[in-house]
C-alpha cells in the first residue's frame, strides 16, 4: 500500500525533529568536533562530573608538565566554569571560564581569579593557573558548548568547582565582569584513578545540603566520605577529643614520615581549627584552618602560625608544619565538616588545640586574617596508644586555685582585718594581734595567688593584660602596707597621724582593686555565675557587718 502524504509529512516532521534535538554527550560516546584540537583526544580519560547538569570532563597529560581539558556541557545561553581550588571553596581559586553568546554569534574564554564572593572581587585575566598560549577556545556544537584549555603544572589541583551563569547574561567588554553563578558543584578528581566524588553543591544539585538531618560522628561508625582521599582510611585510628562540641579527630601513620589526620566537627557556620603546639598554649603553634560558608559560597583551608593573641598576629601561610602539597581537603557532608591533610614528620607534636569562629565569620582575600576563636580546648595526644586528656584538667585545677587563693588571700581576710582593726580597738592589744595575723596570712595567700596566676598565664599565653595589671598593683599596695606596719610610729609621735591616713587610705584602695579584680577574673575565667554569687554572699555578709558596726560606732561617738 502505497503511504498517504500526511504519513509522509508526519515522518518528515519527527525526523527533522530527532535531527534537529540537542545531542547528548557522554563517556560512551565519541568525541567528534568540527574543530581541529592542538593535542591528542584519543587516549582522553572521561568522567562524569556534573549528572545534574550533563557536565563531561576529558582530560590526559599531555606531556610531563602539559595536562589537556575538554569539557563538555549543554549550552545554557551564559557562561560555563571550571574551577581550581585550594581546598574546594570557592574563594582563592582560579577558573577557566567560556560562553557563546546569542546561538554562536560571539564568545570568549578566560582565566578569572576568585578573591571572594561577590562580582567585583572575581577579576578576569588573573589566576594562578598556567594557561598555555594558544591552547584555548570554545566552541557550540549540536546545543553544547565544548571547552579547550591546556595547564602547564606537574598535577592540577584534585579540587574542582563547575558552574553555569545566568540565563541570558554574558561577560562583555570592556570589564569582562562576570555575574554571580546560577548553580554550581564541587567535586575532587583523583587524576591517576579517574574517580571523582562530590563536595558540595547548590541547589537542586547538591546531594550534601540537600539533607537537612544532622548525622553525629562517632568512632564507632564507620567513615562514608562522598569524596575519594589521597590515603588510606581503613586503618585510621579515632579518638573524640572535644565531647562537648563533637570534634572527632581520626589519623594514622601512613609512612614512616607521613601523617594523616581527618578532623571531623559540627560545621559552626565559621572555621574550625586544629593546632599543634610546642607547650600546649596557643602562641607559637601551628594550625590547620578550614571552613565551608553554609550556603556554599566559599570554603578553604590554610596553614597559620600563632605568633601573638591578636587576630594580627595569626598569620596565614606560615607555620612550622609541612604539609604535603595536595593533601588537604575539607567537606561538607550531613551537616559535618570533614577536614583531611598529611604532614610529613616523623612525630607530631602531642600537645594539640580545637577552636571554631564565631557564627557567619570566614577568612576571605586578599589578607585571610583569622578573627579571635568563640571557644577552644586544648588536649595532650598520646599517638601510640590513641588516648588524649584534656589539658584543660590540669589548667583548670591551676586556674581554680588562683581564684581561691585571691579571694581568699586579698577578697576575704584582708577585709576581715581591716574590719577589726577599724572597729574592736577597745579590745586592746587583742584587735591589734589578730589584725597583723589576718592582714599577713591573706598576704601569704595572695602572694601565692599571684604567683599562680603568673604560671597559668605562661602556660595558657592567654590575653588578661588588665587582670594582671591589677594584680601587679594590688601585690604593689600590700608590699607597701608591710613596709609601713614595720616602720609604725609610736602612738604618741606627731607623725602618727600622717602614717594612719598614709595607711587607712592605702588599705581601703587594695580592698576596692581587689574586690573588681576577683570579679572580673571570674568572668576571665568563665566560671559561671556560681563563683560570682558564692563571693557577692560573701562580702555582702562583710560589707552588712561593716555597717553595723559602722552605725554603732557613730551612736557611740554622739
Amino acid at each position: 500500500m502505497k503511504p498517504s502524504p500526511r504519513f509522509l509529512f508526519i515522518l518528515t516532521f519527527l525526523g527533522s525533529f530527532f535531527l534537529a534535538s540537542p545531542e547528548a554527550d557522554s563517556c560512551t560516546s565519541n568525541l567528534n568536533l568540527n574543530v581541529s584540537i592542538p593535542f591528542d583526544t584519543t587516549n582522553l580519560h572521561c568522567l562524569s562530573v556534573w549528572d545534574a547538569q550533563s557536565f563531561i570532563l576529558r582530560y590526559a597529560q599531555t606531556s610531563a608538565n602539559t595536562w589537556s581539558f575538554i569539557l563538555s556541557t549543554p549550552d545554557t545561553n551564559s557562561y560555563i566554569a571550571m574551577g581550581f581550588s585550594v581546598g574546594g571553596g570557592m574563594v582563592g581559586s582560579s577558573a577557566m571560564v567560556g560562553w557563546v553568546a546569542s546561538r554562536g554569534a560571539s564568545g570568549g574564554i578566560k582565566q578569572y581569579y576568585l578573591g571572594g564572593v561577590t562580582p567585583n572581587q572575581v577579576v578576569p585575566d588573573k589566576g594562578n593557573l598556567q594557561v598555555i598560549d594558544n591552547s584555548t577556545f570554545i566552541t557550540l556544537q549540536s546545543s553544547r558548548l565544548f571547552m579547550v584549555f591546556q595547564l602547564e603544572t606537574t598535577e592540577p589541583l584534585s579540587s574542582l568547582i563547575f558552574a553555569t551563569g545566568s540565563t541570558g547574561l554574558f561577560p562583555a567588554p570592556p570589564s569582562f565582569a562576570l555575574t554571580i553563578h546560577l548553580d554550581k558543584v564541587s567535586t575532587r578528581i583523583d587524576y591517576s584513578e579517574a574517580n571523582i566524588g562530590s563536595s558540595q553543591g547548590d541547589g537542586n544539585s547538591s546531594q550534601l545540603n540537600g539533607s537537612t538531618s544532622q548525622s553525629a560522628d562517632s568512632c564507632g561508625s564507620n567513615l562514608n566520605l562522598s569524596v575519594p582521599l589521597l590515603f588510606d582510611t581503613t586503618n585510621l585510628n579515632c579518638l573524640p577529643v572535644w565531647n562537648a562540641q563533637g570534634y572527632i579527630l581520626r589519623y594514622s601513620q601512613t609512612s614512616q614520615n607521613i601523617w594523616s589526620f581527618i578532623l571531623s566537627a559540627p560545621n559552626p557556620n565559621s572555621y574550625i581549627a586544629i593546632g599543634f603546639s610546642p607547650n600546649g598554649g596557643m602562641v607559637g603553634s601551628s594550625a590547620i584552618v578550614g571552613w565551608i560558608s553554609s550556603n556554599g559560597a566559599g570554603g578553604g583551608m590554610k596553614q597559620y602560625y600563632l605568633t601573638g593573641l591578636t587576630p594580627n598576629q595569626v598569620v596565614p601561610d606560615r607555620g612550622n608544619l609541612k604539609v604535603l602539597t595536595n593533601s588537604t581537603f575539607i567537606t561538607s557532608q550531613s551537616s559535618r565538616l570533614y577536614m583531611a591533610f598529611q604532614l610529613q614528620t616523623n612525630q607530631p607534636l602531642s600537645k594539640l588545640i580545637y577552636a571554631f569562629g564565631p557564627n557567619g565569620v570566614f577568612p576571605s582575600a586578599p589578607t585571610f586574617s583569622l578573627t579571635q576563636h568563640q571557644d577552644k580546648v586544648s588536649i595532650t595526644l598520646n599517638y601510640a596508644t590513641g588516648s588524649s586528656a584534656t589539658t584543660g584538667n590540669s589548667y583548670t585545677i591551676l586556674k581554680r586555685s588562683h581564684g581561691i587563693l585571691n579571694i581568699f588571700g586579698w577578697g576575704i581576710l584582708i577585709i576581715m582585718g581591716a574590719i577589726v582593726a577599724r572597729y574592736f580597738k577597745e579590745w586592746d592589744p587583742f584587735w591589734f594581734y589578730f589584725h597583723a595575723s589576718v592582714q599577713s596570712l591573706g598576704f601569704v595567700l595572695g602572694v601565692t595567688g599571684v604567683i599562680s596566676g603568673f604560671v597559668l598565664n605562661n602556660q595558657l599565653h592567654t590575653d588578661v593584660s588588665l587582670h594582671k595589671v591589677l594584680g601587679i598593683i594590688i601585690f604593689v599596695l600590700a608590699c607597701l602596707q608591710i613596709m609601713a606596719l614595720l616602720g609604725r610610729p609610736k602612738k604618741e609621735s606627731k607623725v602618727r597621724k600622717y602614717w594612719n591616713l598614709y595607711h587607712h587610705n592605702l588599705g581601703r584602695i587594695l580592698i576596692i582593686l581587689a574586690i573588681a579584680n576577683i570579679f572580673y577574673g571570674i568572668k576571665l575565667g568563665k566560671e559561671g555565675s556560681g563563683w560570682n554569687i558564692g563571693y557577692g554572699i560573701v562580702l555582702a555578709v562583710l560589707l552588712t557587718m561593716a555597717i553595723t558596726f559602722e552605725t554603732q560606732q557613730c551612736s557611740r561617738d554622739d
